[in-house]
């Protein structure tokens, strides 16, 4: 008797695990394919992070739905106007990020957004946090090139700030342009690990590249 409620709680486990994991992929695309529309939108990516963060509680060693909301609420901190919301913001994006980076450690992708929520915190005063945040979003991206070098994500964000850091403090296209197109050569070879990872980033890329052209 013992054996057998033993194997059907084996059996019965592995069937919810199943039927988890039957959903975690279909849910996983259809809110991954959100994402780019949420730019026009920023209030969607809120929400967004929110259904990821629902995604990794129901299945608890998956890293990817961790990372997508700590990335979707990153992104809300970077495109919110009123910037005594953005370290709250920024620091829920931290803890989403944390959850990834216990399941998935020494990942470049995590790296990557590691450094986006060092710059949303870094844009709420860039002048007096630069100090403070600037040494932070490098060692980042650095960390982020040595764990994945095929990753094109690293260069394009360092090429992002670059271009966008005025030319007197050693900015602007004339040294972005290289890591951009660093990025772009990255992402002509760059295959995913699957169709639910990180594959975002090639189109700003581009964008960027001609701005700088």
């Amino acid at each position: 008797m013992k054996k057998f409620i033993i194997l059907c709680t084996l059996t019965l486990t592995a069937t919810v695990s199943f039927a988890q994991s039957e959903k975690y992929s279909p849910a996983m695309k259809s809110n991954i394919a959100l994402i780019d529309s949420a730019f026009a939108h920023p209030a969607n990516f809120t929400s967004l992070a929110n259904t990821f963060e629902r995604i990794g509680t129901a299945e608890k060693t998956q890293w990817l739905p961790f990372y997508y909301a700590a990335y979707c609420q990153t992104n809300a901190g970077l495109l919110e106007k009123d910037k005594t919301k953005v370290d709250g913001i920024a620091d829920k994006a931290n803890d989403l990020l944390a959850k990834a980076d216990s399941l998935s450690p020494n990942n470049s992708e995590i790296s990557c957004v590691k450094s986006m929520i060092a710059t949303a915190h870094m844009t709420v005063n860039p002048m007096q946090r630069y100090m403070q945040y600037g040494e932070e979003i490098s060692a980042e991206l650095a960390d982020a090139i040595k764990q994945d070098p095929t990753n094109p994500r690293p260069n394009m964000i360092k090429g992002q700030n670059l271009k966008f850091t005025p030319e007197q403090f050693g900015g602007g296209c004339k040294t972005a342009k290289s890591e951009l197109q660093t990025a772009a050569e990255k992402f002509s070879a760059f295959k995913p690990a699957s169709d639910i990872a990180p594959n975002w980033g090639k189109a700003w890329n581009d964008k960027l590249l001609a701005d700088c052209k």
